[in-house]
């Protein structure tokens, strides 16, 4: 089991339930698309500052589900899990570090934007 977040280009709804849209329209365009378009320089600048702080590895204290983090972007999104027992002090890091680099970050299992 994982912490999914989902992080992506964009304006930042001011509602969560306009953040929930936006989320299920950046699935689909991208997460979900046939031939999904590589990651955006802005996305890519994002995983790498993840990848500095947090780096892959076999660890079992590397937080990361799924490897290469980079993998599960496309385009102008990321969608990716966290290990659960690091999901708190993890996503809190990722959503402020998304904020910090102009991105948007969605918690779907609150169908929440991340402050």
């Amino acid at each position: 089991m994982s912490y999914d977040l989902a992080v992506w280009e964009g304006a930042r709804a001011q509602f969560d339930e306009e953040g929930s849209a936006d989320y299920d329209e950046m699935m689909q365009l991208y997460h979900d698309a046939d031939e999904p378009p590589l990651p955006s320089p802005a996305i890519r600048n994002y995983v790498e500052a993840l990848l500095q702080r947090w780096p892959e590895t076999d660890d079992r204290d590397c937080p990361w589900s799924d490897m290469p983090l980079i993998d599960e972007a496309t385009g102008p999104l990321i969608y990716f899990g966290i290990r659960n027992k690091r999901s708190s002090e993890v996503s809190s890091y990722a959503a402020g570090l998304a904020r910090e680099h102009g991105l948007v970050c969605f918690d779907p299992q609150w169908e929440a934007l991340r402050p």
